[in-house]
């Protein structure tokens, strides 16, 4: 295991003071239980269990059952919490519950803060970058409800110099060739103002020929833009990047030769995106899907080489350009601190029951049944010839087996100096640094 020497400020002075907050936090809840015993203490952390227990096979339920099943699947996951609700009420045990709550809630946030500032996280190397003479931007006017127009981005681009390709809705072109076109013609900068699957197409063609690579972020999500540090908010930030930008070298995915910039999902999520009404109904389309996907006569299983790591069985796996702080990647919520680390990260999950899914509720990454690790070449294999495979969110199908891998360095991407977006995700909660931070080991397990 590496070792990271925890020197300086950080971890002699805010961080450190941060850890033993945490520990005293969470040594007060202990406390609070043991003064509880005789009030009620044990039944507030049973409830919980239980309440969260009872929640996640109602969610199982629910989401992989037609009929009765899911309807009674509903009806538990919203009991479960409001039956916990009115036993703490009625039984007078909420306060100690509310005390409980946020005593853990404090641990847990000072923790996380002490890991952020103790954490020798290595920024992406920034370097100088010229101005660009002949920047070519292909812009989608539909992406993000019509975020191009909106922001004024064409406009914008070409009062700094940029010549704009404006794609036309009514008519779907290739935006490779597009990008080749451009480079044929002398472009000395690609740029795409779209969504993550058309960034992706693009920055193929500009790590071939070497060029930077402008990202305006006109998409929906904007994941790629967000881990970019990019403002989010206001498109048109990014063109600053034309006038007083920087380049940042990061890595490109590929995944049975075709580029992707954040993810590849296989499994249901892939299966899901496949269908022509999951554009128009999200929700519907896929709660209508899931029990088959799931359990019935559509369930596809996942056979997977992570490095050394066999992966059996797996119902849904998601191989990213550089790993997520955290498996909330999932439901979108995580951020890759960085994207220039040179692996794959890779979250597998399989859950074929509601015990496996309660059990998954209550620990989280340690279940059995979420796989999270990182690898430089990963191969998915199925029963089947071709499996679908959703590329940046784009359905595509592919032919077994496919090879994911990483082309460290590939991109440079020319950013604005200024990127309000460029934060430290707080890492994972390990109580054995938090201890060794707060009571004075120098030398601690790195992240």
């Amino acid at each position: 295991m590496s070792r990271t020497r925890e020197t300086g400020p950080g971890a002699g002075g805010p961080a450190r003071l941060l850890a033993r907050l945490a520990v005293l936090a969470a040594v007060g809840s202990l406390a609070v239980l043991v003064l509880a015993l005789d009030e009620g203490g044990p039944v507030v952390v049973g409830a919980g269990l239980l309440g969260l227990v009872v929640c996640a096979v109602g969610v199982w339920w629910f989401v992989a059952h037609h009929g009765p099943a899911r309807l009674l699947g509903a009806l538990l996951a919203v009991a479960a919490p409001a039956a916990v609700l009115v036993l703490f009420t009625y039984d007078g045990l909420w306060l100690t519950a509310l005390v409980l709550l946020l005593c853990w809630g404090a641990a847990l946030a000072c923790a996380r803060e002490a890991l952020r500032r103790s954490r020798r996280e290595r920024p992406m190397r920034a370097a100088a970058a010229s101005r660009p003479e002949r920047p070519v931007l292909i812009m989608n006017p539909k992406s993000g409800g019509g975020k191009v127009g909106r922001f004024a981005l064409v406009e914008r681009a070409e009062e700094l110099g940029a010549r704009v390709i404006l794609l036309d809705p009514s008519a779907p072109a290739d935006v490779a060739e597009l990008a080749r076109g451009a480079v044929a013609d002398g472009a000395d900068l690609l740029g795409v103002a779209g969504g993550d699957g058309t960034q992706a197409l693009v920055a193929a063609v500009a790590a071939e020929h070497d060029l930077p690579f402008l990202v305006v972020c006109a998409g929906t999500r904007n994941h790629f833009a967000m881990d970019l540090g990019l403002d989010r908010s206001d498109p048109s930030r990014c063109l600053d990047a034309l006038t007083d930008g920087e380049e940042l070298r990061i890595d490109l995915g590929d995944v049975a030769g075709r580029a992707f910039v954040n993810t590849v999902s296989f499994g249901v999520y892939a299966d899901v995106v496949q269908r022509p009404e999951y554009r128009d109904d999200k929700a519907g389309t896929a709660l209508a899907l899931m029990p088959d996907l799931l359990l019935g006569e559509g369930v596809r299983r996942l056979e997977t080489r992570a490095g050394g790591i066999e992966l059996s069985s797996q119902q849904a796996l998601l191989v990213s350009n550089n790993p997520y702080v955290s498996p909330d990647a999932l439901g979108g919520g995580g951020r890759r601190p960085r994207l220039d680390g040179g692996e794959l990260g890779v979250i597998g999950i399989r859950v074929e029951d509601a015990a496996q899914a309660a059990d998954l509720a209550v620990r989280g990454s340690r279940s059995a049944g979420l796989t999270v690790i990182t690898a430089q070449r990963v191969e998915v294999t199925a029963e089947t010839d071709e499996i679908p495979v959703a590329v940046d969110g784009e359905a595509l199908r592919l032919p077994t087996p496919v090879v994911c891998t990483l082309r460290r360095g590939a991109l440079r991407v020319l950013v604005p100096r200024d990127r309000p977006g460029v934060v430290v995700p707080p890492p994972p909660v390990n109580w054995r640094r938090i201890l060794d931070l707060a009571f004075g080991r120098t030398d601690v397990p790195g992240h």
